[in-house]
C-alpha cells in the first residue's frame, strides 16, 4: 500500500497521488510493450533489458532521442492526446534504424502544469502504440508534474530509444557509387517537423480545425495535421536482411537539402525527379496558403518522403519487393550522380 501523500505539495499544486493514478492508469498499455529482454516491471528506479546478443559478432548500442515539438500545440486545441507518443516514438526509432539497430527499448519523459491521470495515460497509450509498432520494449519514464511553469492545461513530451546493431553490419554512406538508386519510403503527411511554420500559415488558433476540405480530400485540417508519424523500424530491417543498404536517411526538419546529403559521400549527389514524388495534399495546400517558396518547401518538409534508401541498381527491383511486402509504397525517387553531396532538384 503506497502511503506518499503531502498536503502541503498538493497545496502548491503537485498532486502526488494524481501520478500514482496515472501509473496504474498507463500499465495495462506497457504490458502490450513487453519483449523478451524486459526484466521487471516498471517502477523502479531503472528500467532494466536484457538484450539477445545472438548472431551478432561486434555489438553496438546505437542511442537516439527527440520530442514532438510544437504539434502538441494541435493536440491541446482539438483535445486529442492518443497520437503524439506516436510521433515521439517515431522521431527516435526511425532515427536508429538508419544504422541498421533494432530498437531494444523507449522511455518516455512527460512534463505538464497539471497532472490529469486520464490525459496522461491516452498521451502513454501513444507511446506504447509506437513501441508495438517499433518492436521496442516501454520500460519506463518520468512523469512531471511543474504547475507555474506549464500552463495546466499544456505538457510537453520527449523521450529515447536505444537500438543494438552489428558493428560488421553498418550501412556505410562511402560504398554508394554513381548510378545507385534513391528509394523513397513515402510519409504519412507532414510526421512532427515544421508545425511553428504550419501553426503560423494555418492561424490554427483561429480556425476551424474540424471542417472537411476538399483540398484535403475530405480530412479536416486538424485531422490531417495530427496524422501521427510513420515508423519504418520493421519494413527498413527487413530490407538489411535481404539487401547490401548502403545508407538510410530519414527526412526531418530540414528537409532534403539537409537530411539526404547526410547520406551521401561528398563526391556523389542525390538528382531527385520532383514530379516522380508522391505528395500528400497538405503539402501543396501549405505552400499556397503560406505563399512558401519551392525551395523552402523542400527545406522544411518532407514533402511525403519520410525516408530515403541507398541501394545498387541492380538490387533496386528487390529492395522494392520487399518493402511493398511490409506495408510500404516504396518507389525510386532518384539516382546518385557525381556531385558535391548535395541535392538536385529536376
Amino acid at each position: 500500500m503506497n502511503q506518499s501523500k503531502s498536503d502541503s505539495y498538493a497545496a502548491a499544486g503537485v498532486d502526488i497521488t494524481a501520478g500514482y493514478r496515472a501509473v496504474e492508469l498507463m500499465k495495462r498499455h506497457i504490458g502490450r510493450t513487453v519483449t523478451p529482454g524486459v526484466v521487471g516491471d516498471v517502477g523502479g528506479f531503472g528500467g532494466l533489458f536484457c538484450p539477445d546478443l545472438t548472431g551478432i559478432r561486434s555489438p553496438v548500442l546505437v542511442s537516439g532521442t527527440d520530442g514532438v515539438g510544437t504539434k502538441l500545440k494541435l493536440a491541446f486545441l482539438l483535445d486529442r492526446h492518443d497520437t503524439v507518443g506516436i510521433d515521439c516514438v517515431a522521431m527516435c526509432v526511425n532515427d536508429i534504424v538508419c544504422c541498421g539497430a533494432r530498437p531494444l527499448f523507449f522511455l518516455d519523459y512527460i512534463a505538464c502544469g497539471k497532472n490529469l491521470p486520464e490525459r496522461i495515460e491516452r498521451i502513454v497509450a501513444g507511446v506504447a502504440e509506437g513501441c508495438v509498432q517499433a518492436g521496442a520494449a516501454l520500460i519506463g519514464g518520468e512523469t512531471a508534474e511543474m504547475p507555474g511553469f506549464y500552463p495546466e492545461d499544456e505538457y510537453d513530451l520527449a523521450g529515447f530509444a536505444v537500438g543494438l546493431a552489428d558493428r560488421e553490419r553498418l550501412p556505410d554512406k562511402q560504398r554508394a557509387c554513381e548510378g545507385d538508386v534513391l528509394i523513397a519510403l513515402p510519409s504519412s503527411g507532414l510526421h512532427s517537423n515544421g508545425f511553428s511554420l504550419v501553426r503560423r500559415v494555418f492561424d490554427v488558433e483561429h480556425r476551424d480545425l474540424t471542417k472537411p476540405l476538399d483540398e484535403l480530400e475530405g480530412r479536416s485540417l486538424g485531422e490531417t495535421l495530427l496524422t501521427p508519424t510513420a515508423i519504418y523500424v520493421k519494413p527498413v530491417l527487413a530490407l538489411f536482411e535481404a539487401v547490401e543498404v548502403k545508407s538510410v536517411c530519414h527526412i526531418t526538419g530540414g528537409g532534403f537539402f539537409e537530411n539526404i546529403p547526410r547520406g551521401l559521400p561528398s563526391t556523389l549527389a542525390a538528382k531527385i525527379d520532383k514530379a516522380g514524388l508522391v505528395t500528400p495534399p497538405i503539402f501543396p495546400l501549405l505552400q499556397k496558403e503560406g505563399n512558401i517558396p519551392e525551395r523552402d518547401m523542400f527545406n522544411t518538409f518532407n514533402m511525403g518522403v519520410g525516408m530515403t534508401v541507398v541501394v545498387a541498381r541492380q538490387q533496386a527491383d528487390r529492395a522494392l519487393e520487399i518493402l511493398r511486402a511490409q506495408g510500404v509504397a516504396a518507389y525510386v525517387a532518384g539516382e546518385l550522380v557525381k556531385g558535391d553531396g548535395g541535392v538536385i532538384l529536376c
